[in-house]
This record gives C-alpha cells, sequence and structure tokens, in this order.
C-alpha cells in the first residue's frame, strides 16, 4: 500500500538534521535545526499533494481536503524535535509514515471522506524548556501564557524562543482547534520498550498511555557516630528508605502494567563514618489505570509509614506531578487490530509506558497508537533503531486504519 523505499529514504534523510559525531541527533524547539528539519517535512509534505501552514506556536499542518464539507478530519502526527543526542525514530517515524499514508492516497487517487491533516508537534519533548507537548498542548486548548513564562538553561522563556522564531506568543489561543472539526488523532510510534521485540512482532496496537505519578518521599532520623553508635540505637533514615524501596520494587511486580522507578537518591550529610540525619528518593509510578495506580500508591505510602515508625524515624510525601492515565479509544483499537489482521499480522495489545502528544487529546477527541519494534527496546540513545521492514509494516497498518476512519461518513 505505502512506498517502504520512499518512507525510509526521508527517515535517513531527515535523520541528517541535526546529526552529531555520536551518531545520535540533536534537534531543540525553536532552534535553527528545528526550522531546517521544519522545511525538509514541509517540502515532503507538499510533494504528498498536502497544503501545508505552521499554526500560531510553530506546529507544522499538512492537509489533505475530503470530499465531505466541513467533515471533522483525522488528525495523524508525531514530532520531530529529540532529547538530547536521541534517535533518529523517536517521533520522526510518526511524521514520515503520516505523510506517507497522504502521499500514498494520493499516488491511488483517493479521496476520502473526511480531511486528513498530518501534524508535526512543536516541542514534544521537553528537552529545551523541561516542559513539552508545547503544540499539542496549543492544539487542545490548554496551553497557558504561564507555561510560556518556562525558561530554557540559558533564561530564555517559551515566548521569547517563539518570538525569536517568528511567532507571536499573544496569538497562541488561534492555535486551538474546535473538538467539532475533529474526528479522532491516530499516531505511529516507536514502542521504546522490549514487549514487541520479546513476543517476535513488528507492530502492536497500544490499549493506552500510562500517566505518570512523580513523588518525592524524605526520611529524616537522626546523624551520629558510625563506630561509637550501636546498630540497635541508630535511627537511621538511609536504611529505612532501602527497605521501603524493596517493598516498592515487590509491590509493583503484582500488576500487570504498573511499573515503578526510584530515579534519585540523596543522602545528608554524606559523610563516610556518619549515620545519615536524612535520606530523600524520587518515585515515578506508572500505569494505564488510574485505578490501579493509586491502590498500588497506597500501599506503597502505608507500608512506609509502618517502616519509619518502627525504626522512629519521620517521613513526609511530596507529589511533584500527577498525570492522568489516557486510554486508548476501543473503536480505533479494533480498527487498528482489523488493520493487523488484513496485513496478515497478529493482533495485539499493550500499554505505552511513555508519554505522547496524544494524551493532551484525552478530552478532546479519540485517539489511538500504533507501535513499531524497537531493537533492544532503545530509545532516547544514539542506538535507537527500527529496521526498514518493520516501519514499513507498522506504515501499512496506519494506512489501513486512517483509510478505514476516513471513509465513514
Amino acid at each position: 500500500m505505502i512506498n517502504k523505499q520512499r518512507l525510509w529514504a526521508r527517515l535517513m534523510e531527515l535523520s541528517g538534521i541535526g546529526k552529531q559525531e555520536s551518531g545520535g541527533v540533536t534537534r531543540f524547539s525553536f532552534t535553527r535545526e528545528e526550522r531546517e528539519a521544519k522545511a525538509l517535512v514541509s517540502s515532503y509534505m507538499t510533494e504528498a499533494g498536502m497544503t501545508v501552514r505552521e499554526d500560531a506556536v510553530g506546529n507544522l499542518i499538512g492537509k489533505k481536503e475530503g470530499r465531505q464539507k466541513n467533515a471533522p478530519a483525522v488528525l495523524m502526527g508525531s514530532h520531530i524535535d529529540t532529547v538530547l543526542n536521541g534517535g533518529m525514530f523517536d517521533g520522526a517515524l510518526g511524521v514520515i509514515a503520516g505523510i506517507e499514508v497522504v502521499h500514498a492516497m494520493s499516488e491511488r487517487d483517493i479521496q476520502p471522506d473526511h480531511p486528513i491533516e498530518v501534524i508535526a508537534f512543536t516541542d514534544e519533548e521537553g528537552s529545551r524548556f523541561g516542559f513539552g507537548m508545547i503544540g499539542s498542548r496549543a492544539i487542545a486548548g490548554t496551553l497557558t501564557d504561564k507555561d510560556l513564562e518556562q525558561r530554557d538553561e540559558n533564561g530564555i522563556t517559551i515566548a521569547e524562543a517563539m518570538e525569536e522564531s517568528g511567532l507571536d506568543p499573544k496569538l497562541v489561543a488561534d492555535a486551538a482547534k474546535d473538538p467539532a472539526d475533529v474526528k479522532a488523532y491516530v499516531e505511529l510510534h516507536i514502542e521504546q520498550g522490549r514487549v514487541l521485540e520479546n513476543h517476535g512482532l513488528a507492530a502492536g496496537t497500544v490499549s493506552g498511555i500510562a500517566g505518570p505519578l512523580w513523588m518525592k518521599w524524605t526520611i529524616t532520623g537522626e546523624a551520629g557516630h558510625a563506630g561509637a553508635t550501636p546498630m540497635n540505637m541508630r535511627k537511621d533514615p538511609l536504611m529505612a528508605a532501602s527497605e521501603i524501596m524493596q517493598f516498592i520494587e515487590g509491590e509493583a511486580k503484582k500488576y500487570p502494567n504498573l511499573v515503578a522507578t526510584i530515579g534519585r537518591i540523596a543522602v545528608k550529610p554524606g559523610g563516610v563514618n556518619v549515620i545519615p540525619s536524612e535520606a530523600t528518593f524520587t518515585l515515578d509510578l506508572r500505569d494505564i489505570d488510574e485505578e490501579i495506580r493509586q491502590q498500588a500508591e497506597e500501599k506503597m505510602v502505608a507500608h512506609a509509614q509502618q517502616v519509619c515508625r518502627d525504626r522512629g524515624v519521620e517521613i513526609e510525601f511530596e507529589t511533584l506531578q500527577r498525570v492522568t492515565p489516557v486510554p486508548c479509544s476501543a473503536v480505533i483499537r479494533q480498527t487498528i487490530q482489523a488493520a493487523c489482521l488484513k496485513l496478515g499480522l497478529k493482533s495485539f495489545e499493550l500499554p505505552s509506558g511513555a508519554g505522547h502528544d496524544g494524551m493532551q487529546f484525552k478530552d478532546f477527541c479519540p485517539i489511538g497508537m500504533v507501535f513499531v519494534r524497537s531493537q533492544n527496546g532503545i530509545s532516547h540513545n544514539p542506538e535507537e533503531w527500527s529496521t526498514k521492514e518493520d516501519c514499513g509494516k507498522g506504515t501499512e497498518v496506519l494506512y489501513e486504519t486512517v483509510l478505514s476512519l476516513v471513509s465513514e461518513v
């Protein structure tokens, strides 16, 4: 259905923009590299028969008109910004695949009933400002003036970076779409994990996007001399933290989709011969089911409180962020699964542990995602890789899915 060679050639060409000596790719938002990448992607959109425009926040949008006047559009897309020294497939595959779907339709003179839009969203990663999904937030109408005050490491705000790129921050609201004008959003993305690879599958249907709960746990004890304080007289917050972290790992393993990560640990005062007075660690807890995540959180917190009581230390909890998980539309999931079966692929569902632009559309329109196998599960890394064959199969699934969605009045 699609031209795999063209898809691959465009992916490789795009990966040359922002290429590092390490082989990785760095393209931050509102930079020369991003502008160059947008120009290239815009040329692909034009070749595919789309009209192209840039909206108020820099989202690049290619549109193929539909037969039905004023019919809601089916959106495809992803992002072309990267993390520092990232891979060539993360985000970029979704954009190039969306363009290829439209290009293949144009070559076959297929005129969809519904219009199709392919979007390269501005700054999904958040690498430059520590605040991501700028473009998708704007389209969903949830990007605020306060959000634009976020600064990069050089002190430049998002608003200032926009102005440097010829955009007007005061017009951000103009990027918002009316939900009545959108039928669905579908995204192709690399899995960034090993589930598909472990099952020997090229592609799969995403059941939902996990929402991260980030917490900071601080345990306060009593500093003391490492040699002069007997073990049964210590109030050691680090030993309490260790016991709690072991419980967290064991509890997370009880649920099929729950993941728990301790990303940072800090100890005060940090002396080799001093019993710590304070231990702090972070917890990243994710699941596609908010009820399960909450249930696990409550068990972990209750256990931590009991451990600290038993050890004579104090514990405080701080919530850094709590993002609601986003289930994918049952209808779109079924459509993707039907596309897989039509193409001779196994129908297989898996959750997304990573965040994606589609999360911003949870209250806006039905969403769906197709995952493509990641080699060794590596992502955000120069070694990130998906084969030409797998990228092609995933794009074929996307083609069949979108063809079905745009053919329904």
